[in-house]
């Protein structure tokens, strides 16, 4: 919406974290800045992951933490030396919001909420000057080439002279991040990769009894082995939950990247789970080959492997029966459960997505190539992350260097107008 004063103005469109970042860091350069949201309010999302406590970013070292963005690493490395995990805590302090290191190295609030960094955060805002307009969907652009909104009261029309984008991606779609920008960046020569499922489960093809009993149940702690798609093996502990559909939880969502692409490249996944990282196989199996008298065998894998009934029933579920009564082999089982993965959870339930708009389609500063004055930012870029605090902590990183690109490129465009 160009005022009548002509000075810079920007247009954002999309009220989650990435896109109040840009408000923040345009009206901050001296830009007139408007958000547009399809919702009734902005940050839906934001609220939905603090619900069970705000990770708002991570502790450890940048070199480690830069590396959780996989292929896209380098590029989100210039995001965050504008802004990272430090600056992050600093800027939730300057809104009256402490943070605390949890024992994984997680940053959270100290009340662990959401709603009230949200509200002082949208209070400064409305206070520097920038205007909120909600149930306002972007539909794209007219032919002339305005921004089109469907609205409550019809479909209306905005010039801009900027425009910042950062829609999301396609998981939840009924808090707005629904993809459905896909078509019209494309039409502007964007180059978009196709959305994916990210942080995500994958589906196992379980019994029923295995489903009845003991869907929800914590695999805790266990090691990951897989291989990647160079064939190099890797190791990782964690926690994974039994599903009703097969497998999740921060392990799996750590490792979820891999696991997609092999389901995408060979059409099946394998992943070993060792249930017992605190044995050696050969003091495993020593210790399973020690007379049994009248124990169970799920008495005894209680008692000589330290498995809980979850466990058991995993190890009951994947081995047959000569298996479960040769202590060697049985040992090797346990330290080597294979799950054969048969498909990620569809994208509309996972916590976040992959793909999105290329960013060799983007200048440094998060520019389209093909159309000066309309930037991206958030997760709607072509990158991704685990759980962790890395997902919120790039979309802010992101949203920062497109508000301040923008800014700068209003002002660029201000001031050659301006010359005689």
């Amino acid at each position: 919406m160009t005022q009548e004063n002509h000075s810079p103005h920007l247009t954002i469109i999309g009220g989650g974290p990435a896109g109040l970042m840009a408000a923040e860091a345009a009206v901050a350069a001296g830009v007139a800045v408007d958000v547009y949201d399809a919702m009734g309010s902005v940050g839906r999302k934001f609220l939905l992951a603090g619900k069970g406590g705000l990770n708002l970013t991570h502790g450890e070292p940048l070199a480690a933490f830069v590396q959780r963005y996989g292929e896209r690493q380098h590029a989100v490395a210039s995001w965050l030396a504008a802004f990272d995990a430090d600056a992050l805590r600093e800027w939730a302090r300057g809104l009256g919001v402490e943070t605390f290191v949890g024992s994984s190295g997680r940053v959270f609030p100290r009340d662990m909420k959401a709603a009230p960094l949200l509200r002082a955060w949208l209070r400064r805002l409305r206070e520097s000057g920038v205007g909120f307009h909600m149930h306002h969907r972007w539909l794209g652009w007219n032919a002339s080439g305005a921004l089109r909104f469907a609205t409550p009261a019809g479909e209306q029309e905005r010039q801009a002279d900027a425009v910042l984008l950062a829609l999301g991606g396609a998981s939840w779609p009924r808090l707005g991040s629904d993809g459905a920008w896909v078509g019209a960046l494309e039409q502007l020569g964007a180059e978009v990769a196709p959305l994916q499922p990210a942080n995500g489960g994958f589906e196992v093809r379980w019994s029923e009894y295995l489903i009845q009993r003991f869907a929800g149940a914590p695999l805790k702690p266990v090691v990951a082995h897989w291989r990647d798609r160079a064939g190099q093996t890797h190791a990782r502990q964690g926690e994974c939950v039994i599903s009703e559909y097969g497998i999740e939880g921060s392990l799996i969502y750590a490792i979820g990247a891999e696991l997609r692409e092999q389901l995408a490249t060979r059409g099946e996944a394998q992943l070993m789970l060792d249930l017992v990282p605190g044995y050696s196989q050969s003091v495993l199996a020593e210790r399973l080959a020690a007379p049994r008298g009248k124990h169970s065998i799920g008495d005894w894998l209680r008692r000589r492997a330290g498995l809980d009934g979850a466990k058991a029933a995993l190890v009951f579920e994947l081995t047959d029966k000569l298996t479960l009564a040769d202590p060697v082999a049985l040992a090797a089982q346990l330290k080597a459960l294979p799950l054969q993965l048969c498909a990620p959870r569809p994208l509309a339930e996972t916590i976040s997505t992959a793909g999105g708009v290329r960013l060799e389609s983007l200048h440094d500063a998060l520019m389209l190539r093909t159309r000066p004055g309309v930037f991206c930012a958030g997760e709607m870029l072509d990158w991704e992350a685990p759980t962790g605090g890395y997902l919120l902590t790039a979309c802010f990183a992101s949203g920062l260097i497109a508000g301040r690109g923008a800014a700068q490129w209003l002002q660029e465009q201000a001031r050659s107008k301006s010359k005689p």
